[in-house]
C-alpha cells in the first residue's frame, strides 16, 4: 500500500474497523513489551540468584520508566502530529516531524545512558538497592543503560510506525525483540552462567532486534534528519499527557521498592 493508498485508508474507512485495526496490535505489542521484565523475573527467580537477583533487577525499574516516558512524550508526540499532517496531506511536515522525533530521543538517549552509567552505584542506592544486592543492581543496570538508545528509539520509532499506517508492522517488531529475549534468556543464565548480567544481555539484544526492524521500516519510508535548530515543536505539545502516564508509576515503586529494603 502506498502514502496515497494509506492516507485514503485512514481518511474513508469506517471508524469501527480502523479502531480495531489500530487498537488490537497496539494492546498486544504493549502485552509483549511487558514480557521483557516478566521473563527476566521468571529465569532469574528460578536460577541461583533466587529472590536477590529479582530485587536487584526490580530496583532499576523505576529509571526505566524514566527513559519510558521520555519515549511516549517525543513517540505519542510525533505519532498524533504525523496523524495531523496525514490529514492535512503535508509531507513536508511529516518529514520533519520524524526527524524531530528521531535526533530529539537520540540525544535524550545519551544524556541519561551517560548519566546513568556513571552515577550507576548511587542511583542503584537511591532506589533501594541493599547491600546484599547493590553488586548485581549496578551490573544489571549498567547493561541496560548502555541499551538506553536503542530503547528509546525503539518506542519512538514503534509510536510513528503505528501513526503511518503500519500498527501490525510495529508489533511485530516488538515480538520479535520479546522471542530474541525469551530465547536468549535460558542460554545466558543458565547454560553460558553469566548470571544476572544474561539477563540484561538477552534483554539487550532483544532490543536491538526490535531497533533494527524499526530503523529499516523508516529508513524505507524516509530519510529525514533534524539540522540546524529545525525541529517541529509541536512534536513536544502533543506528547506531554503521555508522558505523565509514567513519571508517577517511577515513583511509587521506588517508594515500594525503598520500603520493602
Amino acid at each position: 500500500m502506498n502514502k496515497n493508498q494509506e492516507i485514503t485508508m485512514l481518511g474513508e474507512e469506517k471508524i469501527s474497523k480502523l479502531l480495531l485495526k489500530f487498537s488490537v496490535p497496539c494492546i498486544k505489542g504493549l502485552l509483549i513489551g511487558a514480557l521483557y521484565n516478566i521473563v527476566d523475573q521468571i529465569f532469574i527467580g528460578n536460577s541461583e540468584l533466587g529472590y536477590l537477583g529479582n530485587a536487584a533487577t526490580g530496583v532499576s525499574f523505576p529509571i526505566i520508566c524514566i527513559a519510558n516516558a521520555f519515549a511516549w512524550c517525543i513517540g505519542d508526540g510525533a505519532a498524533s502530529f504525523l496523524s495531523i499532517c496525514s490529514g492535512r496531506q503535508d509531507s513536508e511536515q511529516a518529514h520533519k516531524c520524524v526527524g524531530t522525533g528521531i535526533t530529539v530521543s537520540t540525544a535524550i538517549s545519551l544524556v541519561l545512558m551517560a548519566v546513568c552509567l556513571f552515577f550507576a552505584e548511587p542511583l542503584m542506592r537511591l532506589f533501594g538497592a541493599s547491600d546484599q544486592t547493590i553488586v548485581m543492581a549496578v551490573e544489571y543496570f549498567r547493561i541496560i543503560a548502555a541499551m538506553f538508545p536503542f530503547y528509546l528509539l525503539t518506542n519512538v520509532m514503534n509510536s510513528m510506525i503505528r501513526a503511518d499506517g503500519s500498527p501490525t508492522f510495529a508489533m511485530v517488531a516488538m515480538l520479535s525483540g520479546a522471542v530474541i529475549n525469551i530465547i536468549l534468556d535460558p542460554v545466558f543464565i543458565y547454560a553460558l552462567d553469566w548470571g544476572i548480567a544474561g539477563a540484561a544481555w538477552a534483554t539487550a539484544i532483544g532490543q536491538i532486534m526490535s531497533f533494527v526492524l524499526c530503523a529499516k521500516f523508516k529508513g524505507a519510508k524516509t530519510g529525514s534528519v533534524v539540522r540546524g535548530g529545525n525541529l517541529c515543536y509541536p512534536n513536544f505539545n502533543c506528547g506531554y499527557g503521555a508522558s505523565l502516564q509514567y513519571d508517577p508509576r517511577a515513583l511509587r515503586r521506588a517508594f515500594v521498592v525503598r520500603a520493602a529494603a
